[in-house]
């Protein structure tokens, strides 16, 4: 189960706790969308205990869009490493 927790402090910080489902993916993107644009956002994944290759190429795809991923898991940053290779 996924929770989400939305901060905001000059800039949006959603904080990722427990596992990201594939049926979670459409929520997140869903959710960033009603981001304004120009806005910083950050994704804290200190608290992120699993996650499969569909959420590591969503991630990946953040990053890749300017989203910062803080305290990411070094297994997701070796995944996400792995597929920019």
């Amino acid at each position: 189960m996924l929770r989400i927790q939305r901060a905001s402090n000059g800039k949006i910080v959603f904080t990722l706790s427990g596992r990201i489902a594939p049926e979670d993916i459409d929520e997140l993107r869903r959710l960033f969308a009603l981001e304004r644009s120009g806005v910083r956002v950050v994704l804290n994944l200190k608290e992120l205990v699993l996650v499969d290759g569909e959420a590591v190429e969503f991630l990946a795809g953040c990053e890749a869009a300017g989203m910062t991923l803080k305290d990411c898991p070094a297994y997701v940053r070796t995944w996400i490493n792995r597929g920019q290779g």
